[in-house]
Order: C-alpha cells, then sequence, then structure tokens
C-alpha cells in the first residue's frame, strides 16, 4: 500500500497560470533560462542565479536566498496563492494530438525510504544535496516529481468524470506547443475515494526526478529527528508528486553520440560490428530503429541499420534485455573502449525530442564522429527492472512531455 493524500495547494491565478508555470530546473541552462524568464516566471523561483547579473553560482548561499525572497514576493504580489481546502487536482499534459491525466497528489517519504515508492536510477549524492537545500529553506516542494502507478479502473474513472463534467481550472499551451490543463478536485468524497484507492495500490513508481524525490524523503527524516513529538501525520513528512497510470506513460528514444572511433577507420568500424550485428547500409535518407534490439547508425554521413544476433543479449535478464545495455556492451565497452558512461568525455546523450536529424547534425558538424538511436525503452520493462530493485544503466528513459513546474506548489510551512 502507499499512502497519499490531498493537500492545500499553491498556485497562480488563472490569468496568470501560464506566465508564472515554466520548464523544470533540469532541462535548460542558466543562460536559457534567463532568456526565457518573463517577470512572473517560476524560474526566478527555481532558477535563482538569474537575477544576478553576471549570472550567479547556482549552488551559492546568495543564490539559495535569492530563491527563499522570490518565492516569498510571489506570494506577496499575488501571482501565488494557497488553496483553503485541501484537494487533489487532475492535471492534464497534450503533445501531439494525445493527452495523458495525471493526479497531483502528495506521497509519504516512508513509502520511499521503505521500497514502495520505486526507483530505477542512482542518485547523485551533490545532485541530492542541492535539492535538498532548495526543499528545506522553502519549506516546500516547488517542483512536482513525475511518478506512475499500475492501471486502476475506478481512478480512470473519477479522473474521467472530473473532466468531463468541469471546466479547467487552467487550460494553456506553453511555447513548446504542449498543452497544459488543472482541475481542482472540490468534491470531498472523491477525494477521500482517491486516498482509499492508492491505500490498495501496491506501489508507485518513479518515472522522472529522482533526486528530487530522494531529496524530499531525506528532508522528511530530518525533519522527523528534529521533532520529538513526531507523528508520521506532519505535513513535511508528505512531498509533492503527479502520478498517471502507466498505460498512459510515453517512453522516448534517448540516444548517444561519440567524439571518437577509439582509433579505429569508419570501414574498421563497421567490420567489428558484424561480429555481434547484422549491418545494412541504409544511406542518406534518416533511419529510425524498428524494434527492440534494432539500432540505427549514423557514420559518415550514411545511415546504417544494426540489428542484434541472436545470442548476444539476453531477454530473460531485466537488465540484459535493454538496448542501452546491448549497445553498451557490444559497442560503446567492447569496441569503442567507453566503460563508464556517467563519467566519460568521449560521449554524449541526446533526447529523442530533438529527433534524428539532431544526431546528423552534431556528426556532420564535426564535433562527434558517430551517432547511436535505440529504440525506446518500454514502460514494462521499466516496471520490471523496479520491481526486481535493479538499476537501469545511465541515460535510459526520457518521458515527454515534462510536467510544469509552478502550475501546482506544496508547502510543509
Amino acid at each position: 500500500m502507499v499512502r497519499v493524500k490531498p493537500f492545500c495547494g499553491i498556485r497562480p491565478p488563472k490569468e496568470f497560470a501560464s506566465e508564472v508555470a515554466s520548464r523544470p530546473y533540469d532541462v535548460l541552462d542558466s543562460a536559457e533560462a534567463k532568456a526565457e524568464a518573463t517577470e512572473r516566471s517560476l524560474l526566478h523561483i527555481i532558477k535563482a542565479e538569474i537575477d544576478f547579473d553576471p549570472v550567479a553560482d547556482e549552488h551559492s548561499q546568495a543564490v539559495y536566498d535569492k530563491a527563499v525572497e522570490n518565492f516569498r514576493a510571489w506570494k506577496e504580489r499575488g501571482w501565488l496563492a494557497q488553496d483553503d481546502e485541501e484537494h487533489y487536482y487532475v492535471y492534464a499534459q497534450t503533445m501531439e494530438g494525445r493527452t495523458q491525466y495525471g493526479i497531483a497528489m502528495c506521497c509519504h517519504f516512508e513509502d520511499y525510504v521503505s521500497g514502495a515508492i520505486k526507483k530505477h536510477e542512482l542518485t547523485r549524492p551533490d545532485k541530492e544535496e542541492d535539492r535538498m537545500i532548495h526543499v528545506r529553506n522553502q519549506k516546500a516542494n516547488i517542483e512536482p516529481v513525475f511518478f506512475t502507478y499500475p492501471d486502476n479502473d475506478e481512478i480512470d474513472a473519477i479522473v474521467s468524470e472530473t473532466v468531463a463534467s468541469n471546466d479547467p481550472d487552467y487550460d494553456f499551451t506553453a511555447a513548446d506547443g504542449f498543452g497544459h490543463s488543472l482541475w481542482v478536485i472540490r468534491d470531498a468524497a472523491k477525494n477521500r475515494r482517491i486516498t482509499e484507492l492508492f491505500a490498495a495500490i501496491p506501489a508507485l513508481y518513479v518515472a522522472d526526478g529522482h533526486h528530487r524525490t530522494a531529496a524530499a524523503a531525506r528532508v522528511g527524516q530530518e525533519c522527523m529527528r528534529n521533532n520529538p513529538a513526531h507523528t508520521g501525520e506532519e505535513e513535511y513528512c508528505y512531498f509533492l508528486a503527479v502520478t498517471f497510470p502507466a498505460s498512459q506513460l510515453r517512453i522516448i528514444d534517448y540516444n548517444r553520440v561519440v567524439r571518437d572511433l577509439n582509433g579505429l577507420a569508419p570501414a574498421e568500424l563497421l567490420e567489428q560490428l558484424g561480429e555481434s550485428f547484422d549491418v545494412e547500409k541504409k544511406g542518406a535518407e534518416t533511419y529510425k530503429p524498428c524494434a527492440l534490439h534494432n539500432f540505427s547508425m549514423y557514420l559518415d554521413g550514411e545511415w546504417y541499420s544494426l540489428t542484434a544476433k541472436e545470442g548476444t543479449y539476453d531477454d530473460n535478464d531485466p537488465i540484459g534485455v535493454l538496448d542501452v545495455t546491448v549497445l553498451s556492451n557490444l559497442v560503446l565497452d567492447k569496441i569503442l573502449g567507453i566503460a563508464d558512461l556517467r563519467t566519460s568525455k568521449r560521449i554524449d546523450f541526446v533526447g529523442g525530442i530533438r529527433g534524428l536529424d539532431e544526431l546528423r547534425r552534431r556528426v556532420d558538424s564535426g564535433e562527434m564522429k558517430a551517432a547511436f538511436a535505440l529504440y525506446p525503452v518500454s514502460m514494462q520493462q521499466l516496471i520490471d527492472i523496479a520491481d526486481t530493485g535493479n538499476i537501469m544503466p545511465p541515460k535510459t528513459t526520457w518521458f515527454e512531455p515534462k510536467l510544469r513546474s509552478g502550475v501546482v506548489i506544496h508547502s510543509f510551512e
């Protein structure tokens, strides 16, 4: 079972929603954030280094203090206001004509500690610490994490009825063309029922936001240790997530580009690839992988199909079946000598949202020597890995659309 609850959301008035809501902190750098931030943008809070000239070190105390100052100012100016009662919120995202419906809720840190909230990625302590400082200072989860859960017909029915029977509180299209809509669930009986239904769900899964989840759990533990009268029901025990049914989510490809061929000529690389793959030259027209264990490679102005040969992978191993594992073992490590994807400077990663033309561009520019595109991981593969306690290799999953930050915020002050 998992413990969730409604909360008194802090959110922008309807007329400011599209301006306040921003892209999340980790998908744009400081320069991009400074250029993108309008007067009321949440970027002034989640990337407060942009309010300094020149842009300040994002890990400096001055930036952490500025973030707190700006959060307070946004509330004082009426750009963010807190709901009087606890609610769940339906948050819908639309991309390329396809809509997914999640519920903004509060999850309990003990479920993360116990493993009822399951992860599939490792976290870095330095990134956890940075997120912890923000949560601790703000006494709030400014940005949500992105969870998924096994489909539940009754939860789906509550969401569908809420959407069909009420106008959205927000409904806007962001600059990237993705739609964002929010409905406040004001029916107390529906709110109670959602809590009951999630109590019967065996696990939630972190889709995106592993560092924010780990940081929120650590702050909850910290507050618990500092409170001799701790009961487990305090607001600091809970953190903000938007949770979607697994069937509605789509993972897109996460591709690789390499700076050199480890001393090999292109013809030598192709020869060595032939030991583990059926290699087919596709020519100048972009080739996209068509199935699991099929890859595309861009090399010297040509696209190639690479299909892993039987016996080179293990479909019964939740990690071995992943194409990121197959590519890492058979190409990146074995041929190119790139053993540690986390630390190597010879490799970079390109989210599939940028398209395969971005791979071509990176190679044609001379910056990179070759590019490899992968077939996307499935939601079932992600769940299987999390359920078995395994960890995915780095840079395996890319979810789109990303949650907008500032649509709704959770405070434990």
